[in-house]
């Protein structure tokens, strides 16, 4: 399997970059899941899961001290006020590395409109993952099928097909080395509307739910820092 697309999103769950290369830290790609937009009046991290609307905008990295979020009328801010003011709740934009373990949220039960029965739970330091099993995410294009990828935010897409079959394996990505710890279980979010073209779609989720065992794509952690680009081949060392 090659790599044929990699994908960094600072903010989580707002709109990402796509790259032909990047350095990948103890944490993730650099720059992945470092920033995230915190509900002041209940502390969690929030996601697309409870608020849609941050699919909408998009981050861009800029330093481990600063990064840059568009929102969808196209102004450029990191301003607390306006971000709440766009969202219609207190938030406060804040770095992982500052902020500690994040607190999520997810629906146990999703219907055709509606999402209920929400849990939470705390995530790993020192970056908004939600698990601290998936610090890369991967899948390959035969899984992801005529899918558009963009609704799975993945961190690596590879060619070809079997990376269900890398987990418990320890794996080389470029000089990065991997410890393949899941497969990753797929929640409503990629259900959810996003820009060019992207509409709702709960037949997703369904599908994979019914096909795939409520999994797609496979999370690694980082056993050895290095560089991946483009072209890089995945293999079991």
């Amino acid at each position: 399997m090659r790599v044929i697309e990699l994908w960094r999103y600072p903010v989580k769950s707002l709109q990402g970059e796509r790259l032909d290369s990047c350095d990948v830290g103890a944490h993730g790609l650099v720059g992945d899941r470092e920033w995230g937009l915190v509900d002041t009046s209940t502390g969690y991290v929030l996601t697309a899961r409870r608020v849609p609307e941050l699919l909408m905008a998009s981050a861009r990295w800029v330093s481990p001290e600063q990064v840059a979020v568009v929102l969808p009328d196209g102004t450029e801010t990191t301003d607390d006020t306006a971000l709440s003011d766009w969202l219609a709740r207190p938030v406060s934009l804040r770095s992982a590395h500052a902020h500690g373990s994040g607190t999520y949220e997810n629906p146990l039960v999703v219907e055709d409109h509606v999402e209920s029965e929400w849990a939470s739970w705390e995530g790993p330091s020192g970056v908004f993952h939600d698990s601290g099993r998936t610090q890369v995410s991967i899948c390959s294009t035969v899984s992801l099928g005529e899918w558009d990828r963009r609704r799975f935010r993945f961190n690596v897409i590879v060619d070809d097909q079997g990376e269900d079959d890398l987990v418990g394996e320890t794996v080389e990505l470029g000089d990065v080395g991997l410890l393949v710890k899941k497969q990753i279980g797929r929640c409503v979010m990629v259900t959810r509307p996003q820009p060019d073209g992207i509409e709702r779609d709960t037949s997703v989720l369904k599908t994979i739910n019914r096909e795939r065992d409520g999994n797609l794509g496979i999370g690694a952690v980082v056993t050895r820092p290095g560089r991946v680009a483009v072209g890089d081949e995945l293999v079991a060392s």
